[in-house]
């Protein structure tokens, strides 16, 4: 879809957005190849040397929530989410002011829902944070678990600064004066 009747200001904080979203998304990449390191390593050892590395699987655990929240903005961004293309591109050849009704509709919903889970996660932070939670057994290995917790709301506030960039994109494309809606 053509770009030439979104605003110049718009087309620069979305370009900003996105190489942020970039960003997460190549931590979220380092990650699991941090993790894919980490799982070797302790098979290695545990199969080599009858010593396996302490608190791989609560790393790994914590590391694939922060990958999925490191990650999701950008899979958005990309159109790699699902959802009904089908139906969409049926309006978008037929009635593409509709398919920007349906665009600007699943945007709203959606960033109601990312806005509850955003929400339900900041005391989940907090509370992670004050009291010092930690996943893991004392002695063996713990992990502080407050990383993780920011992360999703990284996460969270990334998507919906993207959903919010998609409802935009679609209400200025609606909006448009020309009524050819490449």
């Amino acid at each position: 879809m053509s770009d030439t009747h979104l605003p110049k200001w718009f087309l620069v904080m979305r370009r900003t957005v996105d190489l942020i979203t970039n960003l997460l998304n190549v931590l979220g990449t380092l990650l699991i190849v941090a993790v894919m390191l980490l799982v070797n390593a302790d098979v290695i050892g545990r199969v080599f040397f009858s010593a396996p590395i302490s608190g791989v699987p609560e790393m790994v655990s914590m590391s694939i929530v922060a990958i999925v929240f490191l990650q999701v903005a950008q899979a958005f961004r990309k159109g790699r989410l699902t959802r009904t293309e089908a139906v969409l591109d049926f309006f978008g050849k037929h009635t593409p002011r509709f398919r920007q009704v349906l665009e600007l509709l699943f945007s709203f919903a959606a960033i109601a829902l990312i806005w509850q889970l955003f929400w339900a996660s900041q005391p989940l932070f907090m509370k992670a944070w004050v009291r010092g939670t930690y996943e893991g057994t004392v002695g063996n290995f713990t992990a502080p678990i407050w990383p993780v917790k920011l992360i999703i709301l990284i996460g969270c506030a990334a998507l919906l600064v993207q959903l919010i960039l998609h409802a935009g994109t679609a209400a200025f494309r609606l909006f448009a004066k020309n009524d050819t809606q490449t």
